[in-house]
């Protein structure tokens, strides 16, 4: 995670090179164009689609490399226009997160390489800090699918099921996510186990290591 009120430019706004760079901030670019979010996001799923398709597009050598204790976090962009941030996941076999939010933030998400099981989830009630939430579909995403999260609506699990390989994938966030709840098991429960509690969560980003650092 970047020190903050840090004066280095590239530290306030990460910018990493990589083939096909400018291409993908072009069609982000467009996409945020639009006044209506929900308008935004439908942009950002057609783009992120062509963009996965696109072969002259390729993320940095990185993200393919897991993190054997969590799953790889690596911001690749942030917009000084437009406030956006690029962020690319790498999922080790088995990894995932648990229940979240997106504090707000509206985000797309598709899928680089590899596949992911996404569950969205229903907030059904509140008692204080205590959240029944019911599992409300899920679905497995393959390469080159996405989807969006537009708050209230924004509580969801990721996790990749396989026992072998990695999975990539890209999100971008309205603005920099770098804290969001996180909801775990409540130790009081009813017969289907639908209440939690919350948790807040700092959100750190990992190293991006190109070509150049290598």
């Amino acid at each position: 995670m970047n020190a903050p009120g840090s004066d280095n430019l590239s530290d306030c706004c990460p910018d990493i090179d990589f083939p096909g760079r400018d291409k993908l901030v072009a069609a982000i670019d467009a996409a945020v164009a639009h006044d209506d979010e929900h308008q935004v996001t439908a942009a950002l799923r057609d783009a992120l689609c062509r963009m996965i398709r696109d072969r002259d597009v390729q993320l940095p050598a990185c993200v393919h490399d897991p993190i054997v204790d969590h799953y790889a976090r690596r911001e690749l962009y942030r917009s000084a226009t437009h406030g956006y941030s690029v962020v690319c996941m790498t999922w080790g076999p088995g990894q995932g997160t648990p229940l979240h939010d997106h504090s707000g933030l509206w985000c797309v998400e598709g899928v680089w390489d590899g596949s992911l099981e996404i569950v969205q989830y229903e907030l059904l009630g509140r008692e204080g800090e205590r959240f029944r939430f019911r599992a409300a579909g899920g679905m497995h995403a393959g390469p080159g699918s996405a989807g969006s999260l537009i708050p209230p609506h924004e509580y969801h699990t990721i996790r990749n099921a396989s026992s072998d390989d990695i999975a990539i994938s890209l999100h971008i966030y309205k603005a920099p996510m770098e804290a969001c709840s996180k909801f775990v098991p409540a130790p009081r429960q009813n017969a289907n186990g639908e209440w939690f509690v919350r948790e807040a969560a700092a959100l750190e980003t990992d190293a991006v290591e190109t070509d150049e650092a290598a």
